[in-house]
């Protein structure tokens, strides 16, 4: 049971820790709660993966971020946000998933779905801090929601031996052609494109090409997916032709969306054309008073304008004074943009 608090944050990803530390030195009690663990969206990055980003960039709470390397790993994040979380000692509540939420006359009233069932608490003030990486972009084709096919990755290991298809071509689907053909998968790559878009990690590109060239890893470029069967993936080719690639393993990597259908339930209005909130953008507030949004969950469909480096200063947005805008902007202009998604 949560009890009623001052202020919910919604999300303990980076962004939520952050917010809630910026909360807690300004002598406010706040509660984060998650679906998942500390730093979901992570734990779902390839396993061994290493930020485009260095170190400092991923700190929050001015904790350093220490690095076997120049750039931290998967692993090195996961072990960093947790331990923050501890010496913060911010109040975490991992596996209870957000259902709803309803301003009224003496809060924001919210329920939640936990492992005893549905609960409810009241809060003054409710940080929605979900991002969008559980919200995959859907694909709109028959099979797509086989059993065998998935929006995440899994570990490399589990395809050993197996037909794998990655649809997409952004960085997570070439990590994980890559990981998997190491692991012993025979893969196929299906990508919209005719080739490679500029934000491939200059240390992948040249390796998925060199793979694809070798016929090591089969990739058909400027096709689309029509259908997904039991054991093939019907794809139709840039010249109007059919193909049937055998799969074992579907992975439709193709990116990722805010949770539009809770922001509106809960009377955000959403732009239409851009899927943007309405909300002020000094302090982060929403048309529905007392609700806020953090990180890239604000941005609509425009995610990758919003990540960790500049997120990070949104918690000063949301509980600091002017002069904390003031510097949270001006750390969010000079944050550099990853590569991206």
């Amino acid at each position: 049971m949560i009890d009623p608090v001052d202020t919910l944050i919604i999300g303990a990803g980076p962004i939520g820790l952050a917010c809630g530390i910026s909360a807690a030195r300004r002598g406010i009690r706040a509660t984060i709660v998650d679906a998942g663990p500390i730093a979901r969206s992570i734990t779902r990055y390839p396993v061994g993966m290493t930020f485009f980003t260095t170190p400092e960039r991923l700190e929050i709470g001015g904790h350093p971020l220490v690095t076997g390397g120049a750039k931290a790993t998967r692993e090195e994040a996961l072990k960093y946000y947790r331990g923050v979380a501890r010496a913060e000692g911010l109040d975490v509540r991992p596996y209870i998933r957000l259902a709803g939420a309803t301003k009224g006359q003496g809060g924001i009233e919210c329920t939640f779905e936990t492992r005893r069932g549905v609960e409810t608490t009241t809060c003054q003030r409710l940080v929605l801090a979900t991002g969008y990486f559980d919200h995959a972009n859907q694909l709109g084709v028959p099979g797509e929601h086989l059993p065998h096919v998935s929006h995440w990755m899994d570990e490399a290991h589990q395809t050993t031996g197996l037909d794998v298809v990655i649809i997409g071509g952004k960085n997570s689907a070439v990590e994980a052609a890559l990981q998997y053909y190491r692991a012993g998968a025979r893969v196929t790559m299906v990508y919209r494109r005719e080739e490679w878009r500029p934000s491939v990690k200059y240390w992948l590109k040249p390796d998925i090409d060199n793979r694809i060239a070798a016929g090591e890893i089969d990739a058909i470029f400027g096709a689309s997916v029509e259908e997904i069967t039991i054991d093939a993936v019907r794809v139709r080719r840039a010249d109007g032709s059919l193909r049937l690639v055998p799969a074992d393993r579907v992975y439709a990597l193709t990116g990722y969306q805010p949770d539009f259908d809770m922001l509106t339930r809960i009377g955000i209005r959403i732009d239409e054309a851009s899927g943007r909130p309405s909300m002020n953008p000094e302090s982060l507030e929403t048309n529905v008073g007392g609700v806020y949004l953090a990180g890239s969950v604000g941005a609509g469909r425009h995610t990758s304008e919003v990540f960790i480096e500049n997120g990070r200063y949104d918690g000063e947005k949301i509980f600091g004074d002017a002069p904390s805008r003031v510097a949270a902007d001006a750390g969010y202009a000079n944050a550099p943009r990853p590569v991206g998604e």
